[in-house]
């Protein structure tokens, strides 16, 4: 299994996957102007850490902006971190933000909800 980094761009977030310590970082606004091609390598490479290993998997956000498209695609990658988690998985989300930035902190808040894996939202100082 490989790592997987993407370079951020103005519409694509920086994304880095590490295999070895179990860790997805994901900064930066998006709105990809083909969204499955952008998400489904991510998706991807979480099914198959999730298949392959069973270490932990921690997501670190710094998500500054999400289009509808990009919505979706993060509720399929949090549907498939409860499924891991309510089959014994440690898997953790902590989304940081700019306090000044309410909507990106509501929009955790929702995708928390729905969630029963540690998830935890932290606004920067």
């Amino acid at each position: 299994m490989n790592d997987l980094e993407l370079a951020q761009t103005p519409s694509t977030p920086a994304v880095r996957m590490d295999h070895k310590v179990g860790r997805v970082f994901m900064a930066g606004d998006s709105y990809p102007e083909n969204p499955f091609e952008f998400f489904q390598p991510i998706i991807d490479w979480i099914d198959t850490f999730l298949k392959e290993t069973s270490r932990p998997l921690s997501f670190d956000l710094e998500l500054v902006y999400l289009n509808t498209s990009s919505i979706r695609a993060m509720m399929d990658i949090f549907d498939r971190l409860e499924e891991a988690h309510q089959s014994g998985r440690q898997v953790n989300v902590l989304w940081s933000y700019d306090p000044d930035n309410e909507r990106v902190g509501e929009l955790a808040e929702e995708f928390k909800e729905d969630c029963t894996f540690p998830f935890t939202i932290a606004p920067r100082s």
